[in-house]
């Protein structure tokens, strides 16, 4: 096993990458920017590198302060986590060509699956449906436009090299598309510097549904699929698994295809292969090759922790587990506590947390970085902490949500808190009578 891992990330998911690191006996190595000092997983780690300033550019993006880290305490692997440089192919690339273990996939799958229009393409060619729309990436308006209007609105103009709602714009009918096709244009440039754009339909009711993967070189298994369809703007608030709405038959053909496309590929490491589910048929989103964020549901119902698999795939190039031994039990929700302040149209709150009480009890659990006198800083994402909740059904799990929320106790920032305490207990959730643009229609705030 690997003597000494360095973790390119910060915040909760470093101090998650660090306990998996510590069961397996482990060194870790934490980077940092000069805000980030005092954080929960500099102190957790086993020595820590200041890689720069707050602005992410200069510390937890900057790749030759990393590599200076890698060589100045002798890691041996880079754990990325996610967001960052998690799906930044040419920083694996860099670590390949100086013989660091990139625990992910090689730097080849990640370019590859990187490029929405390239997997789109890919999943096709393996099988799985994908959602109606251009082949490729499109520069010319005036053949954008004649594309959506073969498809017919609403249709989705989405960037090619990137995610999480940027550079992405629904258009609703033909006298706005001009506008809408510039701006997301000129977003994509802005946040991933490729101004391409692909066009896809738009489905007007849909669920977000995820399968987890583990591959190695001999074998892929599923630890079967998450709910993701509780977002605001495109933002994932609530996660589940299973999936209320899916029946055998579908989440059968859904596996198999999802574990086939991903063997054809040669794929190696934990990844989610992401679907739109409407009307009983679902379509190939994205994958992301990375841990997600809301792997914990996945990791309670199976019994199986994600990111020590990870470790173990990127040091053996095989995971050690047989499809037979995955066999989820029960029902997980979890909840995105955010610093933010949804009064006030989700307005982020950084600040210095006063009081800190995190819920615990059966079958609770809280992945989160925060202590009382932390301080939550404007430079980052404004997630704080993640609560997730084990039941024996969706009913319980629900009911264990809702203690925990009230238990929950963070003074001195805004948080969702009272957010998700609302979203849990409205009959739309209750029932399962609900799709991705939920919040974005219906006031609930």
């Amino acid at each position: 096993m690997f003597k000494k891992i360095l973790i390119a990330n910060r915040g909760e998911i470093a101090v998650r990458i660090i306990r998996a690191c510590k069961e397996w006996g482990i060194s870790t190595v934490a980077i940092h920017s000069d805000v980030d000092k005092d954080s929960m997983h500099v102190r957790l780690a086993d020595e820590s590198v200041c890689v720069g300033s707050h602005q992410p550019i200069n510390s937890y993006l900057n790749i030759p302060a990393i590599m200076s880290a890698i060589e100045l305490t002798g890691a041996e692997a880079v754990h990325p986590g996610y967001g960052f440089l998690s799906e930044n192919y040419e920083f694996s690339k860099i670590l390949e060509e100086n013989k660091i273990k990139f625990i992910g996939p090689s730097s080849e799958h990640i370019k590859m699956m990187g490029d929405k229009i390239q997997a789109k393409k890919i999943a096709k060619k393996n099988g799985l449906p994908i959602i109606e729309g251009s082949e490729g990436g499109i520069s010319d308006k005036d053949e954008a436009k004649k594309i959506s209007e073969k498809i017919g609105y609403p249709v989705l103009i989405k960037a090619a090299g990137g995610g999480g709602g940027k550079g992405m714009k629904i258009v609703n009918k033909s006298e706005e598309f001009e506008n809408l096709f510039l701006t997301a244009k000129s977003e994509a440039k802005k946040y991933f510097g490729n101004d391409e754009v692909y066009i896809e339909k738009f489905f007007q009711n849909p669920r977000h549904i995820e399968v987890q993967i583990l591959s190695g070189k001999n074998r892929t298994v599923h630890l079967h699929e998450r709910d993701c369809s509780v977002q605001r703007r495109h933002q994932k608030l609530i996660e589940e698994t299973p999936s209320p709405i899916l029946n055998h038959e579908i989440r059968k053909d859904l596996f198999n295809r999802t574990v086939n496309m991903v063997e054809k590929i040669g794929y190696e490491g934990a990844g989610t292969v992401e679907f739109i589910y409407e009307e009983g048929k679902f379509y190939f989103l994205e994958m992301n090759t990375r841990v997600q964020v809301e792997h914990p549901v996945t990791e309670v119902v199976t019994g199986i922790d994600i990111v020590k698999e990870q470790i173990h795939i990127a040091f053996t190039g095989d995971t050690a587990l047989k499809q037979e031994d995955i066999n989820p039990r029960g029902h997980a929700i979890e909840c995105r506590i955010n610093a933010e302040d949804p009064s006030k149209n989700f307005q982020p709150s950084p600040g210095t947390i006063g009081m800190c009480h995190q819920p615990s009890g059966f079958r609770t659990r809280v992945d989160g970085a925060i202590y009382q006198g932390y301080k939550v800083t404007p430079y980052y994402d404004s997630m704080v902490c993640k609560l997730i909740c084990h039941g024996r059904n969706r009913t319980e799990a629900i009911q264990r949500m809702n203690r925990s929320l009230d238990e929950f106790v963070i003074e001195g920032i805004t948080t969702t808190i009272e957010l998700h305490k609302k979203l849990i207990n409205h009959k739309k959730f209750i029932n399962s009578d609900f799709n991705v643009s939920w919040l974005d229609k219906e006031k609930i705030i």
